[in-house]
């Protein structure tokens, strides 16, 4: 997933604010006994999620698909002083593995972890949102979305994941490939939904920024 060379990307990376130790470990464990270890955010995007989580200074975040915990933590290094986080996963063999990270970090009181369907979950958080992040199965990002869009404050940040799909969403879409088809749809709604204001940013496998107006 390289829309651009690999030395650009690690001259990027290079150039922009270190990984933190904690998150180091966290990298290095994941590819060394997690399957699928591509999933996880890394440096360069994670210190993207840091710095806008800090610009925002969320009271109340939402992060929607935990994989390791990796984006969990660099959402939380925004997060007010009694500010929460609520991650939701349906993956029971990682909630462990997250917790141990969580618990390493300065806002182990702070995360709760979901364990099940967002889709089922999402409506009992009873709070408005200043930050939500979606990176979870691809054919449910407009259910997701159009069940967040309400809950969030105004002016408040929906980020959306993987939106650039390794380059499909430029590809004729296979008949049987129902996550580039929704992602299609999601891109163009977040477009064209007057509730939002969107810039789709190049970086990794594609960041949507949204904003609620």
């Amino acid at each position: 997933m390289h829309f651009i060379s690999e030395e650009l990307e690690d001259y990027a990376a290079f150039h922009s604010e270190n990984e933190p130790a904690l998150l180091t470990a966290l990298n290095r464990e994941t590819h060394q006994k997690i399957l699928q270890p591509r999933m996880l955010s890394g440096h360069f995007q994670g210190r993207v999620l840091s710095i806008i989580s800090k610009l925002v200074n969320p009271k109340h975040i939402l992060e929607i698909g935990t994989y390791t915990g990796y984006a969990t933590l660099c959402l939380a290094e925004g997060l007010q002083e009694n500010g929460t986080l609520d991650t939701m996963d349906n993956n029971e063999e990682l909630f462990d593995f997250q917790r141990k990270y969580f618990d390493l970090s300065s806002w182990k009181d702070q995360i709760t972890q979901h364990l099940g369907n967002a889709l089922d979950m999402i409506p009992s958080l009873n709070k408005k949102f200043d930050l939500v992040f979606i990176d979870a199965d691809k054919e449910n990002y407009i259910n997701y979305f159009n069940m967040i869009v309400p809950m969030m404050n105004k002016g408040g940040i929906i980020l959306s994941d993987n939106v650039l799909w390794s380059g499909k969403v430029l590809e004729p879409v296979k008949a049987n490939d129902k996550s580039t088809k929704i992602l299609l749809e999601y891109n163009q709604l977040l477009k064209e939904d007057p509730r939002v204001e969107t810039v789709l940013l190049p970086i990794r496998d594609g960041l949507t920024v949204s904003r609620v107006i």
